[in-house]
């Protein structure tokens, strides 16, 4: 938890720190939001992979993820016997087990979509709206250097998913 009298005054020797902190504060929120609806940051990934880019074989959805495929695997399974996705057989070029969105699973997506803006709220509720759009603007802009210079590989990431767009 962030203390305003601890710690450096330079704000040059606390951004790492606060940045750090205000990520662990997000996925912790994050993550709570998820296991109360019975779903893990992976779980969600997958979903929202899912919902943006269509039916995947198991194997392209933990290759996309930068996630083992075991693990996908069983996020997966846990995912079928929720009824929120379904597999289907394709023989194409030998046998691939495709992954799709269901009805069920669309509709829970949105539900977590909802709980994330809600931990957005939360997090952001002393900032004024031209002071969340700075923000914003500066996350993306740190987030995109990060990714240059190769700090994104290094962080594990489950990539929360862009809204449900219509087909």
């Amino acid at each position: 938890m962030y203390d305003r009298g601890s710690g450096s005054s330079s704000p040059s020797e606390q951004t790492v720190h606060l940045l750090a902190a205000a990520g662990r504060a997000a996925d912790a929120l994050a993550t709570e939001r998820l296991r109360a609806g019975g779903l893990s940051p992976l779980h969600h990934s997958v979903l929202g992979r899912l919902a943006e880019w269509g039916p995947h074989a198991r194997r392209d959805l933990a290759a996309q993820s930068d996630v083992p495929s075991a693990d996908v695997a069983r996020a997966v399974r846990d995912l079928l016997a929720q009824g929120l996705v379904q597999v289907m057989v394709v023989n194409i070029g030998g046998r691939h087990e495709v992954v799709t969105l269901t009805p069920a699973g669309a509709a829970a997506l949105t539900t977590v979509q909802d709980d994330m803006k809600s931990v957005q709220e939360a997090l952001l509720a002393s900032l004024t709206k031209g002071e969340r759009t700075q923000l914003h603007y500066l996350l993306r802009r740190v987030c995109a250097t990060a990714a240059r210079v190769g700090a994104a590989r290094s962080v594990p990431s489950w990539n929360p998913p862009t809204a449900i767009r219509p087909r």
